[in-house]
Parts: C-alpha cells; structure tokens; sequence
C-alpha cells in the first residue's frame, strides 16, 4: 500500500550561511531565514554542519535547536565528530550524506552496502538518542537493502542525477532516471522505510517527484535560496508548496 498523507517540504538554508560566510559577518543571518522559512510553511528545517565549516556553524545548528518548532534535520558525514555533535543536540533527525572537502556540493549517494558493518555501529546510538536516522542515497536497490538491514528508519534519495539531466536538456536521460526514482521508492516503501528525496530540485523538475505516492518529504534548498534573490523567502516557499500539493493532487 502506497504511503499517504500530506506531502512534506524541509527547506535547507546551507547557503544563507554560505552567503554570510563570504563576507564573514553576521548577515544574513541563516537563523532569521529558517524562522521565515517555518512562518512561509515550512514543515522542517535541514542544515548541514560540514567537516570544513564551509556554511553552517557550530553555533548555528545551537541556535536552531533554540529557535524552530518545526523539526531539524542535521545532515552529517559519518565521523566520530559529527557522531558527539548529534548526540549532544538529539535533533529530530539525523540524515547521513557522504562528504569530500574538495567537492562543491554533495556528489551523489552514500556507499552503504560495502560499510554495512561501520554504518550500523555509527548509527546505533543516534537512534538509542532519539534521533530519527537517514540515509542519504542513490535511487539504487542495492544501497537501499543495505540502508534497511543496518537500521535506517529513512532513505531519502538523491535526485541529483534526473535533474541535472533535465537541466543539459538530455530527455531521455532524465526519463530514465526519473523512472528509477520512482521504481525505488515504492522499492523502499515496501520494505517498510519511509522515503524522501531532494537534491537540485526546482520549479521546472519538483512536479514529477512528488507525485510519487511513496514519497512523504522532500528537501529542497539551493534552488529556493536562490529564487528568494528575486522574490523573498516567503512566496519562494509557497510557490514551490502550490507545485508539489498539485502534484499530489494530480
């Protein structure tokens, strides 16, 4: 049975921090977009505390467990820091993604099925914490089997690949992988994971994605960070809500 109910949005606010940081002030401040985002209808928040600080801040991921009532998302990589980092704040979840210093952005999904073993060990006491584990991966059923064996409660999948096609105006390309997306998640869903996905996702490739019924979240934040240059956080938020609940309508 397909999964239901109202499809969720987690805006991320990575690159507000990004923007700040390259002046190395205070403004603009990522709290202050977060508070907007959650009052423009946000049903969490996502931020990802890289290894090299390149965005958010130590400081920002304390100030947003102070000032959200919706949940956090604390997207990490799979170190001993990032592990203590959780395990003191206990946000409401926690999203595993891989990470490379030199990379501009994330590059794809998390390689569990050859760290199955590391994987289950790191993850174990973020659940015993409270906190919800994610695994962020390709749309890939033998990562997705791995995900479900080590203890995920989620999967979200990395949608990188069908929007970049989409983008180059590669077609056929971006059918392919949007098909895939949608084989693996009913995959996931019906080995009782919850999915989500996001990464490049836009105005122009959101609708497809979440029209898949077992779908329950997606994570968007470049694209909306970007568009809110041009027409303020607020009805960024609430153009890319209008395209994602008449997706699900349709």
């Amino acid at each position: 049975m397909a999964a239901q109910g109202k499809l969720r949005l987690g805006v991320n606010i990575d690159h507000v921090a990004t923007v700040r940081n390259a002046r190395g002030g205070a403004y603009p401040d990522p709290l202050r977009a977060a508070r907007a985002a959650q009052e423009a209808g946000a049903d969490g928040i996502t931020a990802h505390l890289r290894e090299d600080r390149r965005h958010i801040t130590d400081a920002d991921i304390e100030g947003l467990q102070e000032v959200l009532n919706v949940p956090l998302n604390f997207e990490m990589a799979a170190t001993e820091e990032m592990q203590a980092i959780a395990l003191r704040h206990k946000p409401h979840a926690v999203c595993i993604v891989p990470e490379k210093r030199e990379e501009r952005t994330t590059e794809g999904g998390l390689e569990v099925a050859r760290e199955e073993n590391r994987l289950a060990h790191f993850i174990a006491p973020l659940r015993e914490a409270g906190s919800r584990v994610s695994i962020f991966i390709a749309a890939d059923q033998r990562q997705i089997e791995a995900a479900n064996r080590i203890g995920a409660e989620v999967i979200e999948l990395h949608t990188g690949a069908y929007c970049d096609a989409y983008a180059e105006g590669h077609w056929e390309e971006a059918q392919k992988e949007l098909k895939k997306l949608e084989e693996m998640s009913k995959f996931a869903h019906d080995l009782g994971l919850e999915v989500h996905a996001g990464h490049g996702l836009t105005y122009d490739t959101v609708s497809p994605v979440a029209a898949f019924p077992e779908v329950q979240e997606l994570n968007i934040g470049h694209f909306l960070i970007g568009e809110a240059i041009f027409l303020g956080l607020g009805p960024a938020i609430a153009e890319m809500r209008r395209l994602m609940d008449d997706a699900r309508k349709g």
